[in-house]
């Protein structure tokens, strides 16, 4: 049985409610104190950046936290919603992912951070007939890097006694994101051009960082990511390239899983071909940068 369903149709795309790139609207007056600053978060990969930077004194909650919830398929209830309406900064992935987000604050005049639009200068969107860059911005290390000082500057307006507080937890927390870089492009620079294959462009920006080459065909990874079947010629495809060690590693998303991307693990693992596993939202007992580090280690050692 699929787990994921194919994303939320029945949203509009996301109006010009939030500005275009640096995506920080403001509401309400600057607080004199952190002493019931609230930040609400889409998903827990969002939260933990957040906390990061907002340190011990903000109260940050994350919508999804359950690491077997596909974001994509979100149930979004009143009492989450009233949550959005009381939070003084919204920190969220936009660019179509978490679609109920964009729903609750359209036209509230919320202060948020949609770090999709504040990386890629695009409001994005599934349903409006365009190509738009990949939605899974957290993969993104320059652009969470990025996000990290949208979100100390958003805090800063809302606490400015503690905004040098802020600034200086987000410059600690994208010190750790060079970190995680440089071993990426270490990669990039020993092993270019490693071929992989993905159950869905996932990581697509962990395999630009280290220039792996994506062999996936572009249909298989569309229908597994909105919930269809592949076609059998897609899916042949794929087996082939497994079967003939014709890639380095088979890229996995855990928190997908249906026959079909079950059914191609099985072919990596037959084929002795490394499975990379990665997630859509933060495993249980690790931070950001913990899992960041995990995931690029994992990629750098299949390509190497």
């Amino acid at each position: 049985m699929r787990v994921r369903r194919s994303f939320a149709k029945g949203f509009a795309a996301f109006a010009a409610s939030l500005a275009a790139v640096a995506t920080l609207t403001a509401c309400g007056n600057a607080k004199d104190g952190s002493d019931g600053l609230t930040v609400l978060a889409s998903t827990n990969v969002w939260g933990d950046i957040t906390q990061a930077i907002a340190g011990p004194d903000v109260t940050v909650e994350s919508l999804i936290s359950d690491p077997t919830v596909d974001p994509h398929s979100f149930d979004f209830s009143p009492v989450q919603a009233a949550k959005v309406s009381d939070a003084d900064l919204i920190v969220y992935n936009g660019g179509g992912y978490d679609e109920f987000i964009d729903k609750a604050i359209s036209g509230k005049n919320k202060r948020a951070v949609n770090a999709y639009e504040s990386i890629t200068g695009e409001s994005g969107g599934h349903d409006d007939g365009h190509e738009h860059a990949n939605e899974h911005v957290w993969y993104d290390l320059p652009g969470v890097d990025k996000v990290a000082g949208l979100i100390a500057d958003g805090l800063g307006a809302l606490d400015p006694e503690h905004k040098q507080a802020y600034l200086d937890r987000a410059t600690a927390f994208r010190a750790q994101l060079a970190g995680i870089e440089a071993v990426s492009a270490k990669t990039a620079a020993e092993h270019p051009n490693q071929p992989v294959l993905q159950t869905e462009p996932l990581a697509y920006y962990l395999l630009t960082a280290a220039k792996a080459q994506d062999r996936t065909p572009h249909a298989f990874q569309e229908a597994v990511e909105q919930g269809t079947d592949p076609s059998p010629a897609d899916v042949a495809t794929v087996r082939d390239l497994l079967s003939g060690k014709q890639v380095r590693a088979l890229v996995y998303n855990k928190q997908t899983e249906d026959k079909t991307t079950e059914d191609v693990r099985a072919s990596a693992e037959k084929a002795g071909v490394t499975v990379v596993e990665v997630t859509e939202t933060l495993p249980a007992g690790l931070d950001y940068v913990k899992w960041m580090t995990g995931n690029v280690s994992a990629l750098a050692a299949a390509l190497a």
